[in-house]
């Protein structure tokens, strides 16, 4: 009689660390979530900063629909009062979680380069990397208002379930290779 060797691999686990300093996976969320996001940002990057307004236009659009929204600060020097006061000034409680990434570990696995810079996981990969919109054409050019939103698109398709319209867009920020030093 023939048997098959059935080999089960582990889950993929991203560990990066609550402001707590405990260690979460990036990776799991609550039940019922069709998507995270991941938003690389930075409590100096003023590109960052300016983004907020639009982060919680788009956190409010797609919270009822299953998305889980986190801000990922990737640099080290960044502690948790930073964060939170950071969070407190841009009124990002109840829009996203916070979580730190001192080791890139989440920034090697999306292959984030810049903040701000998007990421959705879903279907157990990254579906999209990315702008939020192209209002910055790069460093010290601004458009006045967006002629595409890429991230809204992207989480638009994906709770939607069809396929997001451009998978990678180049994002335009402070290098986060810059922060990790």
């Amino acid at each position: 009689m023939y048997h098959r060797s059935v080999i089960f691999l582990p889950l993929l686990a991203i560990l990066v660390q609550a402001l707590s300093g405990a260690p979460v996976d990036a990776l799991q969320a609550p039940a019922g979530a069709k998507a995270i996001v991941f938003l690389f940002t930075s409590t100096e990057c003023p590109i960052s900063n300016r983004y907020a307004p639009e982060v919680h236009r788009i956190a409010k659009s797609f919270a009822s629909k299953g998305v889980v929204f986190r801000l990922v600060y990737p640099s080290p020097s960044e502690d948790a009062a930073a964060i939170r006061e950071h969070m407190a000034a841009f009124s990002y409680a109840g829009s996203a979680d916070a979580v730190r990434d001192p080791k890139s570990a989440l920034v090697k696995f999306v292959g984030a380069t810049v903040t701000p810079e998007a990421a959705i996981f879903a279907n157990g990969r990254i579906v999209y990397r990315g702008r939020i919109d192209d209002r910055f054409v790069d460093l010290g050019r601004e458009r006045p208002a967006p002629t595409e939103r890429d991230l809204f698109d992207a989480l638009t398709a994906v709770v939607a379930g069809t396929p997001v319209p451009h998978a990678t867009t180049q994002a335009v920020g402070c290098f986060i290779s810059d922060l990790v030093r």
